[in-house]
């Protein structure tokens, strides 16, 4: 593996409540000029999976609770939106007057539980995270095996910060057909001293490699990633989540 592609699928149309991502991922494909081999990996934008699943919230129509108005009052901050984050959360992690950092649901730990405003054509409205992102890369890598015969592995990302380093990344949020790790344990390096501690979060570093092509303003949600040797296999993305009990910052 000394070489890996990574391109961008033209074309696909903004996304709406209902829309079948399997086919415009096909479309665009065909349009770009590539197909899809065994060994791909799909990497996928999490805002175009919510707008296909319908997870788009009108601000309007929350009804935000005493809690949610505190929290408004206090941070500057939308009380509706604080009130959808909660909703969205099961633990709020640090605030501050920006930004409400919780444990969403799934167990990511994000900014105002991934709930976000940006690409969302409707003026008022804000995206949620996927219900259950491996299951909703699960159905598309299911979907376009029934279309094309292929079933790539499937990534849903999102732009996470990171603590103590400035700026933003994509990760994997949701993943399927992949082993989200690769575990260098056990094994040597090149001058013969064991690894005891390395293991590689592939699925981040595939998210990340992606995110240099979709950026925040290319219209390019989908990377096909071609030439990366992975393990395949049933796995989620769980699987990269560190044990509360491991965790030394909780």
């Amino acid at each position: 593996m000394n070489e890996i592609r990574l391109l961008g699928l033209e074309g696909i149309p903004e996304v709406a409540p209902g829309d079948v991502l399997s086919q415009l991922i096909v479309e665009a494909a065909g349009r770009t000029g590539v197909a899809l081999e065994p060994g791909d990996v799909l990497v996928v934008a999490q805002k175009i999976v919510s707008k296909s699943e319908g997870r788009l919230v009108c601000l309007d129509d929350i009804t935000p609770s005493p809690f949610a108005c505190s929290i408004g009052r206090a941070r500057s901050v939308d009380p509706r939106l604080a009130e959808l984050v909660l909703r969205e959360s099961r633990r709020i992690v640090r605030m501050n007057e920006r930004v409400i950092i919780t444990e969403t649901h799934h167990g990511l730990i994000c900014a105002n539980a991934g709930i976000d405003h940006s690409n969302v054509p409707r003026e008022g409205w804000v995206s949620l995270l996927p219900e259950d992102p491996d299951a909703s890369a699960a159905r598309l890598r299911d979907d376009l095996k029934l279309r094309t015969g292929i079933g790539p592995a499937v990534i849903i990302s999102d732009t996470f910060g990171r603590p103590w380093r400035e700026g933003l990344t994509n990760v994997a949020i949701g993943l399927a057909g992949i082993n989200p790790l690769n575990d260098f344990r056990h094994s040597r390096d090149d001058h013969g001293r064991p690894l005891r501690a390395t293991v590689l979060a592939s699925a981040d570093e595939l998210a990340t490699a992606a995110g240099l092509i979709m950026r925040k303003t290319n219209r390019l949600p989908v990377v096909l990633i071609k030439g990366f040797v992975f393990e395949p296999g049933e796995h989620s993305m769980r699987e990269l989540l560190r044990a509360k009990e491991q965790d030394l910052f909780r």
